[in-house]
């Protein structure tokens, strides 16, 4: 919607609802306009309008000589009003994009309204913009400190983005302002267990090398019962048959022993670390390769994707570009799966991190409380090790780059830069290796703050120049929901595949995958809609407060 008018609509074209102080003014100026019904509309209401605005023509200025500002005041808040009900509907009917589109029109007609700030910093949390989300219920505090809600979105906003003291700071304060408020104090210590659990982790921590998971099982002597009939690794190694068996023991909804998880996640860990933080491949002109972005833990349409278009094998290699767990409830079945194509074809079956293969985000969005309930705390540790190891690009032919989240913060990186990161750790807050993880394209040129909160957004010039310096011809990222499933952005240089269709049940999406051949790197576009899922809703195992501050 375009931006309004200073003049209000004259009333002779106005078909919106007539409201309570609407009938007020009418009242005061025309005493036998009795207008005892608020929701007149039509033939009617255009009626008694009509002869409202003929009679406010014609008498003299100085017997009303505020009434125009009034009147353009409370014209300019029922618009806005109206907008923010309509935004409203859209955020029921989960149209997020529209909801704020609508939220920021009634923001443009009064700016001064904490409530609307808020309403769309929820819907900001809801498209992971949590950046905008933060500024929003930030604003609205400035406009009314005594916004109890405004708070809460804060604090959620905070606890998206992982700074958890922040998001403390703003429970805190509810609970002082309201300290009978059962649901306030529960937030607040739960927010308070993570950062006390967050200090007791630094304080363990030691300068020397951190002793691994891996030094302290014992995976000889585990022992398999004799009542498990899933699958089992053949003499210690992932076959072709494993995989099959293990695929539709997930298809069922049981659980892999553990001693060939444990299997699993050393093996693979012992591969990924042997790889560089760039990845360096060449496709033949007769080869291809299929791009596949996130799959956030959706398990059974991971599995469409093989039905779709074949299993992994030497001569149909996959890459995977991040964000295999989290939000989705199945993100162990997701990550079994893939780490054991990993191991069957290390070779022609590529993965690559994203900003969801990190502690913060596993502790908030679910993949944590997933693995624990499903196994142990420790073997969570140990995927938290081996999600370190994960490169963190990819490059095709020496032409196309592949990275889960986009271009740096600034020019001048070249790939003899990403060859040398050292990415054996959680991401920084900014640098190279965040940007990859992070960062997200943009319609204009230049660099913007990003919506997320985290690195940048970057225009088609950022992208240009990036491309010719490293003399390639265009980059693929995933990272950001997109209805069809892929977008092709900055003249064709930028593309994003997204492959979790309807994203956590609710966005309506397709997924999408990428053909690349050797011949000509011609992108081919594959898209396919969500399957069924077993009856388990997404963030089922995600904190508390997370499930809870995005309601």
């Amino acid at each position: 919607m375009h931006a309004r008018s200073e003049t209000p609509v004259p009333f002779t074209s106005c078909s919106c609802l007539l409201r309570a102080r609407d009938i007020a003014y009418l009242s005061a100026y025309l005493p036998d306009c009795r207008l005892s019904q608020p929701s007149e509309t039509g033939a009617v209401l255009h009626h008694r309008v009509k002869t409202f605005a003929t009679f406010a023509t014609v008498q003299p200025m100085a017997h009303r000589p505020e009434y125009g500002s009034k009147k353009k005041m409370a014209q300019g808040g029922d618009d806005a009003e109206l907008l923010k009900e309509k935004a409203n509907k859209y955020f029921k009917d989960k149209d997020y994009d529209n909801a704020i589109k609508y939220y920021t029109d009634a923001l443009e007609l009064n700016p001064s309204n904490a409530i609307y700030y808020s309403n769309r910093s929820l819907a900001y949390l809801r498209t992971e913009c949590y950046g905008y989300a933060l500024a929003d219920a930030t604003k609205a505090l400035e406009i009314d400190k005594n916004y109890i809600k405004g708070y809460y979105r804060r604090a959620t906003s905070n606890m998206a983005l992982g700074k958890f003291k922040a998001a403390l700071k703003d429970y805190d304060t509810v609970v002082r302002v309201r300290p009978n408020d059962k649901d306030a104090r529960m937030k607040y210590q739960e927010c308070n267990k993570i950062v006390k659990q967050k200090a007791f982790e630094r304080a363990i921590a030691s300068d020397e090398l951190k002793k691994s998971v891996v030094d302290s099982l014992d995976i000889e002597n585990m022992t398999i019962e004799d009542d498990y009939v899933g699958p089992k690794l053949e003499d210690g190694k992932v076959t072709l048959k494993f995989m099959k068996e293990m695929m539709e023991w997930f298809q069922d909804q049981k659980k892999l022993h553990r001693k060939c998880a444990y299997q699993i996640l050393v093996q693979v860990k012992d591969v990924l670390s042997k790889l560089p933080s760039l990845v360096e491949i060449t496709l033949k002109e007769t080869e291809k390769i299929t791009v596949c972005g996130d799959t956030h833990g959706q398990y059974f349409d991971l599995l469409n994707i093989f039905k779709l278009n074949g299993l992994p094998s030497e001569n149909n290699p996959y890459l995977f570009n991040g964000d295999f767990v989290d939000r989705g409830s199945f993100s162990v079945e997701v990550i079994f799966t893939l780490f054991g194509f990993k191991l069957l074809f290390p070779d022609n079956f590529h993965l690559l991190r994203g900003n969801h293969e990190t502690d913060n985000m596993n502790q908030m969005y679910g993949f944590e409380g997933e693995v624990k309930a499903k196994y142990t705390a420790q073997m969570f540790q140990l995927f938290s090790e081996v999600f370190q190891w994960l490169p963190l690009a990819q490059c095709i032919n020496n032409k196309v780059l592949v990275m889960h989240g986009g271009l740096f913060s600034e020019d001048g990186v070249t790939l003899d830069d990403l060859r040398k990161i050292e990415r054996n750790r959680q991401p920084p807050d900014s640098g190279p290796m965040c940007d990859l993880l992070w960062s997200d394209p943009q319609p204009q040129n230049g660099r913007s703050v990003s919506k997320r909160g985290v690195s940048c957004q970057f225009g088609p010039d950022v992208t240009e120049r990036f491309l010719e310096q490293n003399k390639l011809d265009f980059i693929v990222r995933s990272h950001e929901v997109k209805a069809d499933g892929y977008e092709v952005t900055h003249s064709g240089k930028c593309i994003t595949v997204f492959s979790a269709p309807n994203y956590c049940d609710q966005m309506g999406n397709k997924g999408a995958y990428i053909h690349l051949r050797g011949s000509d790197l011609k992108p081919e576009f594959h898209q396919f809609t969500a399957v069924p899922h077993p009856n388990v809703k997404p963030m089922a195992y995600a904190n508390t407060l997370m499930q809870l501050g995005m309601m």
